[in-house]
């Protein structure tokens, strides 16, 4: 089975969707005009659900959380399946694994500390990290006193990425229940390849330096990166209840079990966690906590200023495009502190994506926002964009006619 999937780990993180979204019109699920009853626009969501699900026998399910506030629109709604064998139906409130989603919450998490004025956005990595960290790092002929915590949000670090990389991929599917460390992870990164560059000069997509920042969230706070995360963010007022860092704290009282989540026919629900946990990935949400999250974060629900929003998003210019990750090439300036900004059908829209099909997404222009996940990891990407395009299509027909 496990011979049958492509050697090459897929983009864990969409760059596809995140820098191209000119799709052929057979790619989109057909729907029908949207005629300014918010009721008719909740019944076309479900549609599109439905026929993408149809469409594809390789995808079990797909889930979507839409809130419009001035549109009158508040809505979820899921097709297919939570698990094959069971042919349990699939609900917007079962949790997934939300993979690189969570660098949103960790960038958030860390831009709140800088808030507190507890860290600074320049400080180098050396004054927050273990020191274990920083000499596995200065034994590669890294430079950790001129990589800065900015380096690592935006992914100009020039820390080689393990994850994309073949040694990962093949210890994971040779030995999925194995129980990884930060530490590990971070000293695979020095064994497996090299810098991609001086810190700040190349900019080049790296889960290294999201797992150095959920240690830093650690360092500075003292707790635990799942408290933290928790308490820094606002769980309970955001109103995330089924949302939770996997095997590092229990969940949630009265939530769903996870959906079952397929890399083709290889059912990962039993895949240990911890190969993707310390701050590049590790959170189990629902797409309708992942729709509260990236909404609150968005309209002053998370940060304490209004203009923390502001640097989360801002542009870093100068930084030239390292290799492709997963295949795909790097652009500079789409990815800001943990979120993609960029233009979808003439829509601006903040954004992030996770490896097992997740989306997370805030159109401030209609003051909307999305979570979504689709279950098949092989054909996520051309799912996700086609349930994001043609939401936002249906959301700009339902706005013009108010």
């Amino acid at each position: 089975m496990v011979a049958a999937v492509s050697r090459r780990w897929p983009s864990p993180v969409f760059l596809a969707l995140a820098t191209s979204f000119v799709l052929a019109s057979a790619c989109r699920p057909a729907a029908s005009p949207v005629t300014g009853d918010p009721a008719e626009l909740e019944r076309a969501l479900q549609a599109m659900l439905d026929s993408v699900v149809r469409a594809d026998t390789t995808l079990p399910g797909a889930a979507l959380s839409v809130e419009a506030p001035s549109l009158g629109l508040f809505w979820s709604g899921a097709a297919g399946v939570a698990e094959r064998t069971s042919q349990m139906p699939l609900t917007p409130q079962h949790p997934v694994r939300i993979a690189s989603n969570t660098k949103t919450f960790v960038a958030a998490a860390i831009l709140r500390l800088w808030e507190e004025e507890q860290l600074g956005l320049d400080d180098p990595v050396t004054l927050h990290l273990p020191e274990p960290f920083i000499r596995t790092m200065r034994n590669d002929g890294y430079q950790p006193d001129s990589i800065t915590i900015r380096h690592l949000l935006t992914h100009t670090s020039g820390l080689f990425d393990y994850a994309d990389s073949e040694p990962f991929f093949e210890a994971i599917m040779s030995d999925p229940m194995h129980r990884w460390s930060r530490a590990e992870q971070l000293q695979a990164a020095v064994d497996w390849g090299e810098p991609y560059g001086a810190p700040g000069a190349v900019y080049r997509y790296s889960d290294t330096g999201y797992i150095l920042l959920g240690a830093i969230i650690e360092q500075v706070t003292g707790v635990p990166l799942a408290g933290a995360l928790r308490d820094l963010l606002g769980y309970e007022r955001l109103g995330l209840g089924a949302t939770w860092l996997e095997t590092l704290e229990p969940p949630p009282t009265g939530v769903a079990d996870r959906a079952h989540q397929y890399l083709g026919e290889i059912d990962t629900y039993d895949f240990d966690p911890s190969f993707d946990l310390y701050g590049g990935g590790g959170l189990a949400s629902s797409v309708e906590d992942l729709r509260a999250f990236i909404n609150g974060l968005f309209t002053g629900y998370v940060f304490a200023n209004l203009t923390t929003s502001d640097t989360m998003l801002a542009t870093i210019h100068g930084a030239e495009a390292g290799p492709a990750a997963w295949g795909s090439e790097q652009v500079p300036g789409v990815y800001r502190m943990g979120i993609w900004v960029d233009e979808v059908e003439g829509t601006t829209v903040y954004m992030h994506t996770g490896f097992w099909g997740t989306l997370a997404a805030y159109a401030p222009d209609l003051n909307a926002s999305i979570g979504a996940a689709v279950t098949q990891q092989e054909s996520r990407a051309l799912h996700l964009r086609q349930l994001l395009w043609r939401t936002l299509a249906l959301l700009g027909e339902l706005a013009s006619t108010d």
